[in-house]
């Protein structure tokens, strides 16, 4: 048994794909699994070259998805560009894809609606009189769309708008 993705043969487990109830079933290497959600390191995905040709429509779905992620490298959005899918099928894909908003803590870590961070300096929180100390936890954080430095969270019962190079993901 090998990778759906990369044809390794390596750690290869059923990894779980839903769709309106039914669960698919690919095959995929530990580090293909690990990377689904994770951050992906873009050379391992150059095998969606040959993968994203398969026939079974949830191998498509992975490679679609990942390659949707992957849009900022020049190979990648080359394959997107060619990888046909039925309308179905492209339905799928899109309803799981995982976008990067653009927002980043002070170490590149991506940042999500939802996501919990720490200030890693002192914010003189301007118009309520206080200071955000460093350490502070911000939990249920909301992402600022149209501007990738701007996140905005509740400190002290405030919410405010914090730059994201001062954030640190936990």
């Amino acid at each position: 048994m090998s990778c759906s993705l990369c044809q390794s043969d390596e750690g290869v487990a059923p990894f779980d794909l839903p769709r309106d109830g039914v669960v698919y079933k690919v095959d995929l290497c530990a580090v293909c699994t690990d990377q689904q959600n994770g951050t992906p390191d873009v050379n391992h995905w150059r095998c969606l070259s040959s993968s994203m040709w398969s026939e079974d429509p949830a191998t498509q779905v992975l490679a679609y998805r990942m390659l949707v992620r992957l849009e900022a490298e020049d190979w990648a959005r080359d394959l997107k560009d060619m990888l046909y899918l039925d309308e179905d099928t492209l339905a799928w894909a899109e309803a799981g894809v995982i976008r990067d908003s653009g927002h980043k803590d002070s170490n590149g870590v991506p940042l999500a609606t939802g996501d919990t961070v720490v200030l890693i300096k002192d914010l003189p929180v301007k118009g309520a009189g206080f200071t955000a100390k460093r350490g502070t936890a911000v939990r249920g954080i909301s992402i600022v769309p149209d501007n990738p430095a701007h996140i905005e969270g509740r400190v002290e019962g405030q919410r405010i708008v914090i730059l994201t190079e001062f954030v640190k993901k936990k």
